[in-house]
């Protein structure tokens, strides 16, 4: 699958890593069709048992993403305050949810909405020149796109609230101190590098990877007991799959696994 730059986001399917790349210039601000979009794609990345991982980025050297444009609420429009509020929700609940790895590659500016689609991925490369804040408080609105929640689970609730509250903006350094981005690299090589982490995927069971995930992330919504529970009821659903049979036996046959994602 390969769409086109003028889409309002470019997706590209290599070694089974799918690279998306928002496309709105000046500042890959997000609308409703691109979160709709943003939706769709995952869907159909889901369905693509060929993809093993995605990595997201944004067009050009300066933004990653400066989130929502604020002209969509400069009306106090109520009714389409709540149709984006849904919007924004589904399309970033949905790339939460993406069965594989989802790596952001932070080349600019990550500011509101577009340090929440960022979030919502499981590991953050940001370049040294980024900086990342949600200062919706400052124009009268809140993080509404998982970001109040997914920051508090990354970087606990004192930095959340100097991030949030205080409108505190951050270096990739200091992101990086925090816990809030798991990597920090030079001016221009974010995509490369999530790019080399996304393909090391390849090299795990997509199966595995997707349970793996899964329980991982169970600690944001139930706890640790429950997870202990699903746990082991995953290891062993993972015995209805071709790739658990395939893994063990390659190893025992000293060769490296075909898996097949199923």
């Amino acid at each position: 699958m390969t769409q086109s730059s003028d889409q309002p986001i470019a997706c590209t399917i290599e070694n089974h890593v799918a690279r998306l790349t928002m496309c709105n210039p000046p500042a890959n601000t997000w609308t409703r069709e691109s979160l709709i979009e943003l939706k769709q794609l995952i869907s159909q990345l889901n369905a693509n048992r060929e993809v093993y991982a995605l990595v997201l980025t944004g067009q050009g050297d300066k933004f990653f993403s400066a989130g929502a444009d604020l002209n969509l609420f400069a009306s106090g429009d109520k009714a389409l305050a709540a149709d984006m509020a849904r919007v924004f929700g589904e399309a970033f609940e949905a790339l939460s949810a993406f069965r594989g790895v989802s790596i952001a590659a932070i080349n600019g500016f990550a500011m509101g909405g577009g340090l929440e689609v960022a979030l919502a991925c499981d590991i953050r490369i940001a370049e040294q020149q980024a900086k990342l804040a949600l200062p919706e408080a400052k124009v009268g609105l809140l993080p509404c796109a998982g970001g109040t929640q997914n920051l508090t689970a990354l970087v606990g609730e004192g930095w959340a609230k100097r991030i949030i509250l205080c409108g505190e903006q951050l270096t990739a350094e200091q992101a990086l101190r925090i816990g809030l981005v798991e990597e920090v690299v030079a001016s221009g090589e974010a995509q490369a590098s999530a790019i080399a982490l996304a393909e090391k995927v390849a090299h795990q069971s997509p199966s595995s990877v997707s349970a793996c995930k899964t329980l991982i992330q169970n600690n944001r919504s139930a706890p640790i007991a429950h997870g202990l529970v699903k746990e082991r009821e995953l290891f062993i659903q993972l015995f209805d799959t071709e790739d658990q049979q395939e893994g063990v036996n390659a190893f025992l046959e000293k060769r490296p696994p075909q898996w097949k994602n199923r």
